[in-house]
């Protein structure tokens, strides 16, 4: 099973995963907040710890206090030192061609997502992740 952990600003995209994630058996497990930098610290302390770790991020770009690219940048030092292969998908309603291109330059980032995310594209990125 997925541990998943949503970055997001937009309580509205935060109720839309967790009714999406509803009796879903793809993912045992979700954390929803609006501050990546809490996630980041959580890792950082938690790195050895395999079963602390989620399997998968999605994680908003825009963001007004630590934005997304904050953390992009944050967690592309950090995850070489994890116990685990964790997953990282920026998910947003950026429609700017620059900001797919920019999110390609990390080498953390498995894929670029426009919102809103697809229950079937979620399943498939939670039991890949469970693998």
């Amino acid at each position: 099973m997925c541990k998943l952990v949503l970055i997001d600003d937009n309580p509205i995209d935060h109720y839309i995963m967790r009714t999406m994630l509803y009796n879903n058996q793809a993912c045992e497990q979700a954390t929803y907040t609006y501050d990546g930098s809490m996630i980041l610290e959580f890792m950082e302390e938690n790195k050895l710890r395999t079963g602390s770790l989620p399997d998968v991020i999605f994680l908003d770009l825009t963001m007004p206090d630590f934005s997304g690219w904050e953390f992009l940048d944050k967690f592309e030092k950090l995850k070489g030192s994890l116990n685990k292969p964790v997953e990282l998908y920026v998910m947003t309603s950026s429609v700017r061609e620059s900001d797919k291109e920019r999110s390609s330059k990390y080498a953390c980032v498995n894929s670029f997502i426009s919102k809103p995310l697809s229950r079937q594209v979620l399943n498939t990125i939670c039991e890949h992740a469970a693998a």
